[in-house]
């Protein structure tokens, strides 16, 4: 098997569980009745991928493996669009049309806001 599957996988899995540990806890310790574990994880992963791309751009010896395993992998089994869209769905169908717009609007808002300030951050870095 490739090597780079291999990372992107690992990544993977390590974002997946870190995803739904963060979603269990939300669960047990702050219900809200509205999903706060994944917009929290979609406006996180936003920023890590921000500060990864942007970090790579700038430290260009890093290796691919890396940048596959913390991107693709990682941060695509991190954040969690798919969640998102059947969370909306239902909040939509129960009649939570302002919880919706709240969702969906805050989480491409503060997700896209989060990228940037990612990115720009790493800069510093």
């Amino acid at each position: 098997m490739n090597r780079s599957v291999l990372l992107i996988g690992l990544g993977g899995f390590v974002g997946s569980v870190s995803r739904y540990w963060v979603q269990q806890y939300f669960l047990r310790y702050v219900p809200v009745g509205f999903p706060l574990g994944t917009f929290l994880v979609n406006v996180v992963g936003c920023l890590l991928i921000g500060l990864f791309l942007g970090f790579f751009e700038r430290h260009t010896h890093v290796s691919l493996s890396w940048r596959l395993f913390l991107t693709t992998g990682f941060c695509g089994g991190f954040t969690t669009f798919s969640t998102f869209a059947y969370e909306s769905v239902t909040l939509g169908r129960t009649g939570g049309l302002l919880l919706l717009a709240i969702y969906a609007a805050g989480s491409l808002l503060l997700g896209m806001l989060a990228a940037f300030l990612g990115f720009w951050a790493a800069r510093f870095i």
